[in-house]
């Protein structure tokens, strides 16, 4: 598995820890670091700086991927599902260079290892949706 896979899952799993447990990005970053002492500074950087961009652009994540869902509300959403969409949409808004296909690609190779088979079309879906609103919103301000 690359780097970078493994920081897009290592970034769901805080995620997903944030959301369940209720904790603070900080109490999250702190114990899931002392649980994984052996990870390269380079997966751990790109990991980081996922959940960063989701934790602190949650206020627009959140409801552009509402927006997208069609007849589903976030709390509605398996846990798995939500907070893999939050990271890859962190990833398409805050790594522009990376090719939207790339991000789907690998946010499906996520998806078909931690949730249902059913997610993966729900999850392709969506950031496909999505990916196609920020292009149009690119174009516009070209």
């Amino acid at each position: 598995m690359g780097t970078r896979r493994k920081s897009r899952e290592m970034a769901l799993q805080m995620l997903f820890q944030a959301d369940m447990g209720k904790q603070s990005p900080d109490d999250v970053r702190r114990s899931f670091w002392a649980e994984h002492k052996a990870t390269s500074e380079e997966a751990r950087g790109f990991a980081d700086d996922l959940f960063r961009v989701a934790t602190e652009r949650a206020a627009e994540i959140d409801p552009l991927i509402q927006r997208h869902a069609e007849h589903w509300r976030m709390e509605r959403m398996a846990a798995v599902d939500r907070n893999l969409l939050r990271a890859a949409v962190a990833e398409l808004l805050a790594y522009p260079d990376t090719p939207r296909a790339v991000v789907i690609n690998e946010a499906l190779e996520v998806v078909r290892r931690f949730s249902s088979p059913e997610s993966v079309h729900f999850v392709n879906g969506v950031l496909d949706s999505i990916a196609k609103e920020l292009d149009g919103a690119t174009a516009a301000r070209s």
